[in-house]
């Protein structure tokens, strides 16, 4: 028996006719279609389910409906059932070091709102990636870095626009970043993210535009790596200042300036639910209390 049939026929059974069924089935469907589909279960059941004028069910109608009232009177039910035993499930991707180190804050603010939420979290990399898993429904909301235009399809907002910093060895003799730039030619090893990324990629552009070059580059997968790689003297860090309070034994961090900060905010596909929406705001009210001066106060959507 086809189970869309059986459900039509649920439907005619309870309210008492085709006419009634149409206003009280929760989807769009016209009264020929039902009679049509309902004309069909009987023929394929080789009997007659119940009489149209005055409606009146069969006995085979009633054993039919005795049947499969039980199942579909409950669905509604047990979908709710379903949502509260398990929660609402919010899947949010990102860099490591932002869902390590600046997620967990937000996600206690947003439990207390939904009590029953789950997270799912992934660590994702690169900018086309980031896109991919939002466009394939693979993640609710993304926290990265965004540009002055959201990606095609996408919808992004801005929380901070953090400073770049260079950073050194600890043990290093360089001072400033302008004992850097008056070399023209840096002959120290540039370690940063790939030169594809946003923000090495305006780096190497605003030196071009100083008249440097710095040809020698180590590429990292991720920020960390980037300090890592420093603190093993394997050459000058360029990094993001989204701790700036913390301090190194083996980093010391140089200032740039005339660099365009990274602006720090979340993409998402389509209108946001109220999740995600809820979700935007406790990191926006993260970033303000973070980096009170670099904050973005507006919502500034694109």
């Amino acid at each position: 028996m086809n189970v869309h049939f059986l459900e039509l026929f649920y439907y005619v059974a309870k309210h008492g006719g085709i006419s009634a069924a149409v206003r009280k089935i929760p989807y769009g469907i016209q009264q020929p279609a039902i009679s049509s589909q309902v004309g069909k279960l009987e023929k394929d059941l080789g009997v007659r389910l119940f009489e149209r004028s005055p409606f009146r069910l069969t006995v085979a109608g009633e054993k039919l409906y005795a049947h499969v009232e039980p199942f579909f009177a409950r669905l509604d039910d047990l979908a709710l059932e379903l949502q509260e035993a398990s929660g609402p499930e919010l899947r949010i991707g990102g860099a490591e070091m932002v869902l390590r180190d600046h997620l967990p804050g937000v996600m206690k603010g947003l439990r207390e709102k939904f009590p029953k939420l789950k997270f799912s979290l992934r660590a994702l990399g690169f900018q086309s990636e980031v896109e991919a898993w939002l466009r394939n429904g693979h993640a609710d909301l993304v926290l990265s870095p965004v540009y002055a235009r959201a990606p095609t399809g996408l919808k992004q907002t801005r929380f901070a626009n953090i400073p770049l910093v260079l950073q050194v060895p600890a043990k290093s003799p360089i001072k400033s970043a302008n004992e850097l730039w008056a070399q023209k030619k840096i002959a120290d090893s540039l370690i940063c993210l790939p030169v594809s990324t946003g923000i090495t990629r305006d780096f190497l552009e605003t030196l071009k535009k100083r008249g440097v070059v710095w040809r020698n580059i180590i590429e990292a997968t991720s920020l960390d790596l980037v300090s890592r790689y420093v603190a093993n003297g394997d050459g000058i860090g360029l990094n993001v200042l989204v701790h700036p309070k913390a301090k190194s034994r083996d980093v010391r961090r140089l200032p740039l300036e005339g660099f365009a900060p990274v602006t720090m905010g979340a993409l998402w596909r389509g209108e946001p639910t109220p999740l995600v929406q809820a979700a935007i705001d406790s990191v926006r009210a993260y970033a303000m209390a973070t980096w009170p001066d670099w904050a973005c106060t507006e919502q500034d959507l694109s």
